[in-house]
């Protein structure tokens, strides 16, 4: 055998073992991002611990990149949209957005086209948002695999405005959270995931309910792997950044006591907390060895939401858990919205200098720290 054939032999032998590594890769990525199971809130999923295989030492984890409050524009009772909707979401934000197992968010806008608002926007502080109804692609696109609509916005255009944003968004398909006795069951890299959306209204599932709401969180600890739960909990503004052991009010109402339902929501079975509403980030902490974070901000808000001051401070949050709900990174992606409420990722790190100042304000005895490159960094692995 010549060696021009012999070279001929390996070349085609490794082009085999690429193309074979290649598909290989390719159902990888296929098949790693988040399917929903076919359970609903009272059916119970087909799965049990034991159904989860093995995969030597390498461990399960999934990954979690949530962000605060979004509202694209609105066409009401003005028009505020951008002229290409696409810069509402820069390119260099969604790259960070990727590789995620969840992508999750707070919507607080509507996607109809109904014409009739149900508020008085002539009262003071009293708004109503409604964005188009192809914007729920560009946030498909985007990545987002589930959206919580248990908020004080949604309802902004009534039940029609309502039953068309739930309509439009899984229609692209994305998930809605936050339906009154809901539990979003989801599966990602074989493990069994429950998601759980709260807020102040009796309409959805209420953080005044405490009773109601440790029911859902131990059904779902009994029926999946891994509990998330999302809640729209406290006062608004920059004067409403720390976070406090009481009851909060805005403009009278009740919204409720953050720190006492996030606790006793991972006392009951929840393995992380992902807050918002406030819009302003607030400190986190790692209680019982599981992450709550108070509120991740404003996330974006084209010409709707405030961004002065620490409202322009953002942040993509990442969080890795194993198959057992245990925490095994996190991270902050630093973000900064412009003048018009367009998120952009932050060079200076403003989120994270004002993360720690926080943490140490509001939980001087945390075992929580944030380094340098936004990485969280928990100094006592303790759960008890």
């Amino acid at each position: 055998m010549t060696n021009r054939n012999q070279i001929e032999i390996v070349a085609l032998s490794f082009l085999s073992v690429c193309f074979c590594l290649g598909m290989s890769l390719g159902v990888t990525i296929r098949f790693g991002r988040i399917q929903e199971s076919n359970a609903t809130a009272t059916e119970i999923p087909p799965f049990s611990p034991d159904s989860i295989p093995s995969l030597g030492d390498e461990e399960q984890t999934i990954t979690i990149k949530a962000v605060g409050d979004i509202i694209p524009g609105t066409n009401f009772p003005d028009h505020r949209l951008p002229g290409n909707p696409n810069q509402l979401l820069p390119q260099s934000v969604r790259s960070y957005l990727q590789e995620a197992d969840i992508l999750f968010g707070n919507f607080e806008s509507s996607l109809t086209n109904h014409p009739y608002s149900a508020k008085d926007i002539s009262r003071g502080q009293t708004f109503a948002f409604r964005s188009p109804p192809a914007y729920a692609q560009l946030f498909a696109e985007a990545g987002f695999d589930v959206l919580n609509i248990a908020n004080n916005h949604t309802m902004d255009f009534g039940i029609v405005g309502f039953k068309d944003t739930v309509k439009n968004l899984e229609a692209a398909g994305i998930k809605t959270l936050g339906h009154k006795n809901q539990i979003l069951y989801l599966e990602a890299n074989q493990i069994p995931i429950a998601m759980i959306g709260f807020t102040t209204y009796d309409l959805y599932n209420s953080v005044h309910n405490l009773e109601a709401a440790q029911a859902l969180v131990k059904e779902a600890k009994n029926n999946a792997k891994i509990v998330i739960v999302s809640m729209q909990v406290g006062a608004e503004g920059t004067s409403a950044l720390h976070v406090k052991d009481k009851t909060e009010y805005f403009y009278g109402e009740n919204r409720g006591n953050s720190l006492k339902f996030a606790r006793i929501m991972i006392d009951t079975g929840a393995d992380l907390i992902l807050g918002h509403g406030p819009h302003v980030p607030r400190a986190m902490e790692v209680y019982k060895g599981k992450i709550i974070a108070y509120s991740l901000g404003n996330f974006l808000g084209y010409r709707t939401l405030a961004t002065n001051a620490q409202t322009a401070y953002s942040m993509i949050l990442e969080v890795k858990i194993n198959s057992e709900g245990k925490l095994v990174s996190s991270k902050i992606i630093p973000v900064h919205l412009n003048r018009q409420g367009i998120p952009q990722i932050d060079q200076y790190f403003r989120t994270v200098g004002l993360l720690r100042y926080l943490n140490n304000h509001d939980f001087p005895d945390s075992n929580l720290a944030i380094n340098n490159k936004g990485e969280i960094v928990v100094l006592n692995q303790e759960t008890d």
